[in-house]
C-alpha cells in the first residue's frame, strides 16, 4: 500500500506567487510577476475568451495596475461573469518550507460596464447575488498554497508518483477539499493556464513553534472541511446519494522536528445515514430518518470511500443513547452491524450521560476503550531524507449530532495521546518520559488553545457561532464561565439557524456552484429569490407583536375600572398566546430558509 518514492516533498509543480492584476475597459490582463516568467493571463470581457500570452504582451493605455495575491476563479451572475480574485493574504506559517496563506480579502470584478441590458427585477436579483457571494467569500477561513498540495494529507502525498506531482497543482488537488473548484471549473480545461489556477480550502491552519526539554519543533494543524454537502447546522445533515456526508472535515495534526515530519490524520462528519433536521423554531428540531432511502446502501457509499482513503475504521459516537437522539443510536448500531464490514469498529459513548455533572474525567473510560486501535493504526513519519520509518493504517471517525462541541473534545484527545509516541520517536522525550510531565507547560497551553480555535473555526462554519465545551479543551477542566459562555453561544445559535441560515445556505451554494445562475432568470423562468408566501407569514408575527404590546400598555396604563382593565389584559394576553402557537404551529414557515438549491435539499 506504501511505497518509496523519489519526491516526497509534496512541491511538486506550483502557481505563480505574484501577480499584477491590470485593467482596461475591453480586458483583464493578469500579469505573472515570478523571476524567469512572462506569462500573462488575458480575458477579455467582451467575449468571455480567456487565452494565455506566454511571452508578455503590450497593455493598451489608459489601463489600471495593482497587485493582487491571487485568483479565485470566475462566476456568472445576472449582470454577466465576475472576476474574483485575491486582494489581501497573511501567512500563517511554513509547511515543508513552503508557505501556507490565510484569503484575508477578496474582491468581484464584474465583466460589464453598465447593468442596462437586464431589467429592475433582474438588477435586484443580481444586487442580492452579489451579496450571497461576497458574505461567502468574506468568510475568513480559506487558505492556500503555492507551492505545496495542503489539500492532501502527509501521508497521501507520500504514496503519489514524481509524474503526479507534474500535473497542475489544481489538477492534482483531493476535489473534496477544494472551495474555488466551481469558480475555477472553466478555465481548468485549459492546461496552459495552470499556473495561474490556485486551490483554496475551507477550514482551519495553524502553524506555531512547540518547546519541550529546550527543544524546538513546529506543531501544524490542518483542518479541511468538505465541500461536498457543505452548509449550514439544521439544512445540512447525514448523506447525500453519493455517500457525502456533512459537515465532513479531515483534520491533519503535523510535527516538524530537525527535518523529521510525523502526521496524524482523523475525520469528522454527520452520522452516516439519510435523516434532516429542519429547523421550525423549536430549540432542537426533531430528527427525522429517510423511510424511502437505503440507510446501508448510503452507508457502505461512505464507507467505502473511507476505506480507500484512510484505511480501517474506527466510528466513535457520541450521540445521546436516550430521548430525541435514541432512534438516532439504535438505527446507526443497525446498519453497522447489518454492514458485516469486519474494517469498521463501533465504540458508542453517551458524552452527557457519562460527563454529567461535569464529570468530564470519565472521558478517560473512552480512551482506554480506544487505546488499543490508536496504538495498531498509529500515524505518519518519515526522517529528513524522506525515508518512510511509520506509516498510519486506520483512523478515527467521530460524531455527535452537530460533530462540533462534544467532537473536538474527543479528537483533541486522541491528538495528545499521538503526541506521545511521536515525541518519543523524535527523541524530544527521554525513555519514561511523559505527555503527563509536561501539563503546566507553554506548549501544553499553546496545544490547548490551538484545538480551541480549531473548534470555534469549524463550529462558526457550520453552525454560525463559536464552539460549546471550549473551556475544557483549553483548561484541561469545565468551569461556570464556559457553562454560561455556551449558554451565550446556545443563544445565538438559536436565532441564527431559524432566522439566517437560510441565507448562508444559499451564499454556500452559490459559491460551491450547488445552484448556477441561470442567464434568463427574472424573463422567461422565474426567479427562485422570490418565492410566494402565504399570508400568515406576515400577519401573525404582526398580530403576536401587537397584542403583546397592547397587553403590556393595558398593565401600566391606570383605569378606574379594574375590571375592565383586567378584560382588556387578558384579552390581549390570549391573543398573544394564540397568535405565538400558531407561529409555532407553522414553524417551517417563519424561518429564513434557502431559496436556491431547493430542489437538492428536498432529494436529501
Amino acid at each position: 500500500m506504501f511505497g518509496k518514492m523519489d519526491d516526497t516533498s509534496g512541491h511538486g509543480r506550483g502557481v505563480h506567487e505574484t501577480y499584477i492584476l491590470h485593467t482596461s475597459d475591453a480586458k483583464f490582463y493578469i500579469e505573472a510577476c515570478d523571476a524567469g516568467t512572462k506569462e500573462v493571463m488575458v480575458i477579455d470581457r467582451m467575449t468571455n475568451e480567456v487565452y494565455l500570452e506566454e511571452n508578455g504582451t503590450t497593455f493598451p493605455p489608459g489601463i489600471t495596475s495593482r497587485p493582487i495575491c491571487g485568483l479565485m476563479g470566475i462566476i456568472r451572475l445576472l449582470a454577466g461573469n465576475y472576476l474574483v480574485v485575491i486582494t489581501k493574504k497573511t501567512k500563517v506559517g511554513e509547511v515543508n518550507g513552503q508557505s501556507l496563506w490565510k484569503v484575508e480579502a477578496t474582491e468581484c470584478l464584474g465583466y460589464h460596464r453598465t447593468d442596462l441590458h437586464i431589467n429592475e427585477e433582474q438588477r435586484l436579483d443580481n444586487q442580492l447575488y452579489e451579496t450571497m457571494l461576497k458574505f461567502a467569500l468574506d468568510w475568513n477561513h480559506f487558505y492556500f498554497c503555492n507551492n505545496y498540495d495542503i489539500t492532501h494529507s502527509m501521508q497521501r502525498l507520500y504514496n503519489t508518483s514524481p509524474e503526479f506531482l507534474q500535473m497542475p497543482l489544481l489538477e492534482r488537488a483531493d476535489q473534496r477539499f477544494v472551495w474555488n473548484g466551481h469558480l475555477l471549473r472553466d478555465l481548468s480545461v485549459q492546461p496552459e493556464l495552470g499556473n495561474f489556477l490556485i486551490p483554496v480550502i475551507c477550514g482551519f491552519v495553524s502553524v506555531l513553534p512547540g518547546f519541550l526539554n529546550n527543544k524546538r519543533f513546529d506543531y501544524i494543524l490542518i483542518s479541511r472541511r468538505s465541500c461536498f454537502r457543505a452548509g449550514t447546522r439544521f439544512y445540512m445533515r447525514g448523506l447525500d446519494s453519493e455517500g457525502h456526508a456533512a459537515n465532513f472535515v479531515e483534520t491533519e495534526q503535523i510535527v516538524q522536528y530537525e527535518g523529521k515530519r510525523a502526521s496524524y490524520v482523523q475525520t469528522r462528519g454527520s452520522i452516516p445515514l439519510f435523516w434532516s433536521q429542519r429547523p421550525n423554531l423549536q430549540y432542537k428540531p426533531q430528527p427525522q430518518l429517510s423511510k424511502t432511502q437505503s440507510h446501508l446502501d448510503g452507508f457502505q457509499k461512505h464507507f467505502d470511500s473511507q476505506i480507500v482513503n484512510y484505511g480501517n475504521q474506527v466510528v466513535i459516537n457520541l450521540i445521546d443513547h436516550k430521548g430525541a437522539e435514541q432512534k438516532m443510536e439504535s438505527t446507526f448500531a443497525k446498519v453497522i452491524t447489518d454492514s458485516k464490514n469486519n474494517l469498521i469498529r463501533y465504540y458508542p459513548f453517551d458524552f452527557h450521560h457519562e460527563c454529567r455533572k461535569m464529570r468530564w474525567d470519565r472521558l478517560s473510560i473512552l480512551m482506554e476503550r480506544v487505546s488499543g486501535d490508536q496504538e495498531e493504526f498509529g500515524y505518519f513519519m518519515m526522517e529528513d531524507d524522506n525515508t518512510l520509518t511509520r506509516h498510519q493504517t486506520g483512523m478515527f471517525r467521530t460524531n455527535c449530532m452537530d460533530c462540533l462541541d462534544r467532537t473536538n473534545v474527543v479528537q483533541s484527545m486522541l491528538a495528545r495521546r499521538s503526541l506521545q509516541s511521536q515525541f518519543k520517536d523524535f527523541h524530544i522525550f527521554a525513555p519514561g518520559e511523559s505527555i503527563e510531565d509536561h501539563k503546566k507547560s507553554d506548549f501544553e497551553r499553546m496545544f490547548k488553545n490551538t484545538w480551541a480555535d480549531n473548534a470555534d473555526f469549524c463550529s462558526k462554519q457550520y453552525a454560525g457561532t463559536g464552539a460549546l465545551k471550549t473551556d475544557f479543551t483549553r483548561t484541561g477542566k469545565r468551569t461556570v464561565f464556559g457553562a454560561l459562555q455556551d449558554g451565550i453561544n446556545s443563544a445565538i445559535r438559536y436565532y441564527k439557524n431559524n432566522f439566517s441560515d437560510g441565507f448562508r445556505q444559499d451564499s454556500i451554494d452559490l459559491l460551491l456552484g450547488n445552484y448556477v445562475v441561470e442567464e434568463n432568470e427574472g424573463i422567461s423562468a422565474p426567479s427562485p429569490l422570490r418565492p410566494t408566501r402565504d399570508m400568515k407569514f406576515t400577519l401573525l408575527p404582526v398580530i403576536c407583536i401587537v397584542a403583546f404590546s397592547m397587553c403590556i400598555i393595558s398593565i401600566l396604563l391606570p383605569s378606574s375600572d379594574l375590571s375592565l382593565q383586567l378584560v382588556y389584559i387578558l384579552f390581549w394576553l390570549t391573543a398573544t398566546i394564540v397568535s405565538f402557537a400558531v407561529i409555532i404551529i407553522y414553524g417551517t414557515e417563519f424561518v429564513n430558509r434557502p431559496r436556491l438549491a431547493v430542489n437538492k435539499l428536498k432529494s436529501d
